[in-house]
């Protein structure tokens, strides 16, 4: 016997959580037509200076076919007119475990505080239900070192990995 709708045993799904919104921002669910803004951000050598360099067209592929929805992938939309600027991720058991916050944006966004807006919001809404965050950047990215210090995240230590010298930010509940 196939169940019915309704069924108690079909699976429920996950619900969506409802967007964030900032001052100037909507952090949503990645959708189709985000895909445009999105491949730019994996493929611009200026975003990835500091990530690895561009993504391989095989790669981007994949994750063209995975980012749509998927779960803690924010898109940062400017709200007075719905340009997408970057991206802002939550992984919950991200590195050892600990929740971790990472983010991209288009260089024409840069340094109109747009970044820091959004990673603020996300490490708020993060920290109601962790423990505490994480974010990982290069130790030569100081656009990016600053960013996270100031949305209140401490140098918690530093390491090599992927042959450039890293550093890890953590920022704990508060008490």
């Amino acid at each position: 016997m196939t169940p019915g709708p309704g069924d108690p045993t079909d699976p429920v799904p996950a619900p969506t959580p409802a967007p964030l919104v900032t001052e100037r921002l909507v952090l949503r669910p990645v959708r189709t037509r985000d895909l445009s803004a999105v491949t730019r951000l994996w493929t611009d050598p200026e975003v990835r200076q500091h990530l690895g360099g561009p993504v391989i067209e095989s790669v981007i592929r994949i994750r063209r076919q995975r980012i749509v929805g998927a779960p803690g992938v924010h898109v940062v939309e400017r709200a007075a007119d719905g340009t997408v600027l970057g991206l802002v991720t939550v992984e919950r058991a991200g590195r050892n475990g600990e929740t971790e916050v990472s983010y991209q944006f288009l260089p024409e966004h840069w340094g109109q505080g747009y970044a820091r807006e959004a990673v603020a919001a996300v490490v708020e809404r993060a920290l109601t239900d962790a423990a505490g965050v994480v974010a990982v950047t290069q130790e030569a990215n100081g656009r990016s070192r600053r960013l996270l210090e100031a949305v209140g995240m401490t140098h918690a230590e530093s390491f090599v990995e992927w042959d450039a010298h890293q550093v890890l930010y953590r920022r704990r509940r508060a008490a």
